[in-house]
């Protein structure tokens, strides 16, 4: 399938992107409120707005998807300094805690988790592998990513969560679910086992009864839920590939002993299970993509709705078929008919800031144009 070409408002919004980005190649919330230490509320045109990793990730997230070009022009210019801003982030981290940048108190980490930049590093990283301009770069990029894998790999605990407070932390968890699955796809060294209690814990928050996801920790939004349970067991499952071939033909061989053919087929039934589980869960999601009620989310547009229309965006591209073409259409529609006079989108409530909100909204509105696994192509 040939992406869309890029549409006056996606034109626009890249535009109003790349005019905020920082002198250091980072961005900032653009505006808006953040938490102090004593962990009250700060807002108004005095408040300091730094560029952070999490605002400079999604935005970077974006220009790449909207293909930044020759190594001349100005989207790979503003891509290339984005993701060096990025990577001296983590270079500059611990190699123990969950963080990867020492800033707290963005809008981001309050409300979709602490570990927020983390996750969102680990995505940009991994999309990122082979657009940098020298052998030297791509050093520094891949051990980037190994490094954030490491800490994510370290920090996830048995139920397949990472510890997030936060006002939707599942929000965050979809995040580290795309994170590690890209990272995996793009050959780092991501467990199965990791990528398995992700799937699990996703899979686990559906109710076949009210065919429906929990609410928890997701704000008790139905948007928020859906989007980000489907997008975990979507991006992870794809993420299986290679291992299902690689277990197919253990199974299969006369020359694996019977606890590697075992192990082998404990790992086919688990991905059978998984799939059909996932099919099913997303088979009963399709009544409330069109119910205008469950998309306005909280009712009212923040960068947690935009967040989870991109979510649900990538679970329906994965997957193809009539779903996604309406999906992809009413989308791009309503996008375009709140976008600024400037080319951004503004949040109203929660995430409000500039940066993430126009950078996901760009992210949704060039879905088409995210990378697949080669299975899911065929």
């Amino acid at each position: 399938m040939n992406p869309k070409p890029l549409s006056d408002a996606v034109k626009r919004g890249f535009a109003y992107l790349i005019s905020q980005q920082h002198t250091s190649g980072g961005w900032g919330q653009g505006g808006g409120w953040r938490t102090n230490t004593q962990g009250g509320w700060v807002e108004g045109p005095e408040v300091q707005d730094p560029p952070d990793v999490a605002n400079t990730c999604v935005a970077t997230l974006a220009i790449i998807r909207g293909r930044p070009g020759s190594p001349d022009g100005r989207y790979y210019s503003a891509f290339l300094r984005g993701i060096t801003f990025v990577i001296g982030q983590v270079e500059q981290a611990d190699n123990d805690s969950p963080y990867v940048t020492d800033l707290r108190g963005t809008q981001v980490q309050t409300k979709i988790g602490p570990y927020v930049d983390t996750f969102l590093a680990s995505l940009v990283l991994a999309e990122t592998k082979g657009r940098m301009r020298d052998r030297s770069s791509e050093g520094r990029l891949s051990a980037a990513l190994d490094k954030v894998i490491g800490k994510m790999q370290r920090h996830q605990q048995k139920d397949g969560t990472w510890a997030m407070d936060g006002w939707a932390p599942a929000v965050g968890q979809s995040l580290a679910a795309a994170g590690l699955s890209r990272a995996s796809q793009r050959g780092a060294k991501v467990s199965n086992e990791t990528l398995k209690r992700a799937e699990r814990y996703a899979q686990s928050q559906y109710d076949p009864g009210s065919q429906s996801f929990s609410g928890a920790g997701s704000a008790e939004i139905p948007l928020y839920a859906t989007a980000s349970h489907l997008s975990s067991s979507s991006h992870t499952l794809h993420s299986f590939e290679a291992a299902k071939t690689t277990y197919r033909r253990v199974a299969d061989s006369e020359a694996s002993s019977p606890e590697e053919r075992a192990k082998a087929e404990e790992w086919l039934k688990y991905f059978h299970e998984a799939e059909a589980a996932h099919e099913e869960s997303l088979s009963s999601s399709y009544a409330f993509f069109r119910d205008p009620g469950f998309i306005q989310g909280f009712g009212s547009n923040g960068g947690e709705e935009f967040l989870s229309y991109l979510n649900i965006s990538e679970t329906l591209l994965l997957k193809g078929g009539q779903e996604w073409d309406d999906w992809d259409q009413s989308m791009t529609k309503n996008l375009e008919r709140i976008q600024n006079n400037d080319g951004s989108w503004t949040g109203h409530h929660c995430i409000t800031g500039r940066t993430f909100c126009t950078a996901s909204a760009l992210l949704v509105l060039v879905a088409d144009r995210a990378p697949r696994p080669k299975a899911a192509t065929v």
